[in-house]
């Protein structure tokens, strides 16, 4: 999938209207209008998150997330892999901050899981056995797929370290959007994430290839446009990170002194 540069105009250059704010985002997060209202009230929405809104964070700079949102989109982009929607900075009703496309889930589709203890539905793969909130027995599963695949590997590489199953838009089209990156690209390894049914399964050569080419391109066009948004180190960390993933050949299993999964989980 590649960006459409109608959605990428609409998103730098049209009115922002706020329909409402979003809850409970940790930070102030908001839907809005693109562009004009149309005669049927509908059209195109975004998310925008100010810089204004964000909550301080112990491991983060401050006033840094909606340049991590950012980055986030231009390394999806550079793989080639859409797995972030279309995301811009721009000024909005609160200031500056993050814009991204408005991406509706098809709420049938569930690419991650919560079910009763029990064998393990063909498709899908185990992540975890737990207990919910009446002692039942459940287990964390999520879908074997290829866009899947692609948005574990993209987590890994930006170092993602909230990886929840509701930051996963499940598309209609058979395609899975990943969203919320703004506590990505620390320069310590702190991935967070509900997608490790991979764990230990080896690159694909189409995966290995695109891996290859956001490598080349961190010394060239998109190191310079993550120049501006992240610091050196936590530039020169991903590519550390990808070298890794490349070098291994395979998915990384979770590592010590660090949650592998994001709480809650969804």
């Amino acid at each position: 999938m590649s960006t459409d540069p109608v959605d990428l105009d609409l998103l730098a250059e049209g009115e922002l209207t706020v329909l409402g704010r979003i809850m409970p985002a940790s930070n102030h997060t908001y839907l809005c209008r693109l562009g004009p209202e149309t005669s049927a009230g509908d059209g195109p929405q975004a998310v925008y998150k100010p810089t204004s809104g964000e909550r301080p964070l112990w491991d983060f700079e401050d006033g840094t997330l909606a340049n991590r949102e950012y980055a986030a989109w231009v390394v999806s982009e550079a793989l080639g892999w859409a797995v972030v929607p279309p995301t811009l900075l721009r000024e909005g009703p609160a200031g500056p901050g993050m814009v991204q496309l408005w991406c509706e889930p098809d709420a049938e589709q569930e690419p991650v899981d919560l079910l009763p203890e029990g064998p393990v539905p063909p498709g899908a793969l185990h992540v975890l056995d737990a207990f919910d909130n009446h002692e039942r027995p459940v287990m964390l599963v999520h879908e074997d797929s290829e866009p899947l695949r692609r948005m574990a590997l993209f987590d890994i590489v930006v170092n993602n370290t909230d990886r929840k199953g509701g930051h996963v838009l499940a598309m209609t089209d058979g395609h899975r959007y990943g969203v919320d990156h703004g506590v990505c690209f620390h320069v310590e390894d702190k991935l967070r994430t509900v997608l490790w049914g991979f764990q230990g399964r080896r690159l694909h050569a189409e995966e290995r290839a695109a891996l290859e080419r956001l490598a080349a391109c961190l010394s060239g066009p998109t190191g310079d446009d993550l120049g501006f948004l992240l610091n050196g180190d936590e530039i020169r960390a991903t590519a550390r990170r990808l070298d890794r993933l490349l070098s291994a050949g395979r998915f990384p299993d979770p590592g010590p002194g660090w949650p592998s999964l994001p709480w809650p989980p969804f």
